[in-house]
């Protein structure tokens, strides 16, 4: 990288930033995912690099501007594992000789473990300054589904959370409500408000039943196309121009499309 950025290195390198290169990283990140997804172990492995590639190239600008480098980046978050895991490398975790101390007080499942990080996350911030919030740390950049599942995960950690799901469910039946009252009004501002309530307490349902609801919307996307395009190529063969088909028609092959591909979602 620092070949490539250096002068006789390569133009379109040389020119990009900090900013320029925010798309890339979301995109790598995204393509990581999908290959996840598909179960393509080459790929993810590819994409990987595709996604590591990214942190070399910001941290060789931080270098070139005297911020940090690579090895401080790789530091970084190996200080932060070793500190927030007392449980495992012992009360001095940056300390070279540290001990593995799996007996520590307080610690005896992952519930703990994410209870522990959260606290000492908490006075790492505090110490450095930082906002003093639980709910820090959640990137504004998030995809707002996946946003909702992270901070009701992080108030979940300070004990403001339901006892178990049947909680959360009711919850998202008092938001519909809250939301037929909206539509009812015909106020578009109530009505989005409450839409929104309603697509967080659903967000948060999700979180206490274990599944990642960005990963839920995106498996019911992947279904939704896979049998709207089995509609769209009924009507192809039986000779049906695009948009011509009723309403009726389109409703049969989409039951059909659901015998075929299981339950999705539709649009009517």
């Amino acid at each position: 990288m620092a070949r490539l950025r250096g002068p006789d290195g390569c133009p379109w390198d040389r020119e990009q930033t900090l900013a320029t290169l925010r798309p890339y990283v979301l995109e790598e990140t995204y393509e990581v995912l999908e290959a996840i997804e598909e179960g393509d172990a080459e790929a993810h492995r590819e994409e990987l690099g595709d996604l590591l590639l990214q942190i070399v190239f910001q941290a060789r600008i931080a270098e070139e501007e005297g911020r940090f480098d690579f090895s401080g980046v790789a530091d970084a978050i190996s200080d932060k594992l070793l500190s927030r895991h007392p449980h495992v490398f012992g009360p001095d975790a940056r300390s070279a000789d540290a001990r593995a101390a799996p007996d520590a007080p307080g610690v005896r499942d992952a519930e703990g473990v994410l209870r522990q990080w959260a606290a000492l996350k908490k006075q790492e911030n505090e110490a450095k300054g930082r906002g003093k919030s639980v709910l820090e740390g959640v990137p504004r950049e998030l995809p707002a589904l996946a946003r909702a599942e992270r901070l009701t995960e992080k108030a979940s950690r300070v004990g403001f959370d339901w006892p178990d799901a049947a909680g959360a469910r009711a919850k998202v039946s008092e938001e519909i409500g809250e939301l037929d009252e909206a539509i009812a009004s015909g106020d578009s501002a109530h009505i989005e408000d409450e839409l929104g309530d309603v697509l967080f307490a659903v967000a948060n349902l999700a979180r206490k039943l274990g599944i990642p609801p960005e990963e839920a919307l995106r498996g019911s996307l992947g279904r939704f196309i896979s049998r709207f395009h089995f509609v769209e190529e009924a009507l192809e063969r039986q000779g049906v121009p695009q948009g011509t088909a009723t309403l009726e028609e389109m409703d049969r092959l989409w039951e059909e499309a659901k015998a075929v591909f299981g339950q999705s979602p539709r649009t009517s």
